[in-house]
Parts: C-alpha cells; sequence; structure tokens
C-alpha cells in the first residue's frame, strides 16, 4: 500500500513538473508572438 502511494505521489509530480514546463514554454510562445505582430504594426506605420 506504501508503496503505491509513493508510487503514485512521484508519478504526480513529474506530471505537475512537466505541465509547469509546458505552460511555461507556452508563455513564451505567445509572448514572442505578440512581439512579432507589435514589430509587424511599427514597420507598417
Amino acid at each position: 500500500m506504501v508503496r503505491k502511494l509513493i508510487g503514485a505521489g512521484l508519478i504526480s509530480a513529474a506530471l505537475l513538473v512537466t505541465a509547469c514546463n509546458t505552460i511555461h514554454g507556452a508563455g513564451k510562445d505567445v509572448s514572442s508572438a505578440g512581439n512579432a505582430v507589435a514589430n509587424a504594426a511599427d514597420n507598417a506605420k
């Protein structure tokens, strides 16, 4: 029973770390896209 709880805890921790990195990467992608749009708008002036 204890091994199952430890295993479930480790799997949960791994998923949380992975999700955190994915969200961080998505935030960078959105920021980069926003900067590209802003630069295009500035160049169009």
